[in-house]
């Protein structure tokens, strides 16, 4: 295969954010069926989602910085493909998360796949109440818009997950991101 970007600019990864939650410190990318039991804590107990702290910008920065990028053996984080800047988190009565990412050149075919393991991942590690949406940034991607719809329209992002060899690839990616990164 040959790469889109055979050679993009690499950026140097930040040391970990200064905040912190234990919210996600065991959570395990391998096992597929951890996502299904992210509201219980170590001990099996439900948590009490309305007293729990709020999840922030730099919270998701960390789920999202250290996932792979599908052609290079970088991270996101190192080819600037997300950054802290482009997340927004909305918090209260109805909890919303938008990534917004840069796809390293304007033609990235992998722009959808990218997207893919950045919604997975926050699916997994998130819990149901907030919104994901994942988009690309305005104006850095030759097809934005058809990339946007395909990465926020549900029944599409469920037929991608069924296809075995795409969930493949997309764990590949995700199997370099962090559970948390140790402080």
């Amino acid at each position: 295969m040959v790469a889109d970007n055979a050679n993009p600019i690499i950026h140097s990864a930040a040391g970990p954010s200064r905040h912190r939650s234990k919210r996600f410190d065991a959570l395990d990318l391998s096992d597929d069926d951890e996502w299904d039991r992210r509201g219980r804590n170590l001990d099996g107990e439900l948590f009490d989602e309305g007293g729990e702290e709020e999840i922030d910008g730099e919270e998701i920065y960390d789920l999202v910085r250290s996932i792979s990028d599908p052609e290079h053996p970088l991270t996101l984080e190192q080819l600037a493909v997300v950054s802290a800047a482009q997340i927004t988190v909305t918090n209260g009565e109805r909890p919303h998360v938008l990534v917004e990412f840069t796809p390293t050149i304007p033609h990235c075919s992998m722009a959808t796949l990218i997207g893919l393991s950045l919604r997975v991942r926050l699916l997994r590690a998130l819990p149901e109440r907030y919104k994901v949406d994942i988009k690309v940034k305005k104006g850095t991607h030759q097809s934005e818009n058809a990339v946007n719809k395909q990465l926020n329209d549900k029944e599409r992002v469920a037929a991608a997950l069924e296809n075995t060899h795409l969930v493949s690839v997309v764990q590949q990616c995700l199997s370099t991101a962090d559970p948390r990164t140790k402080a």
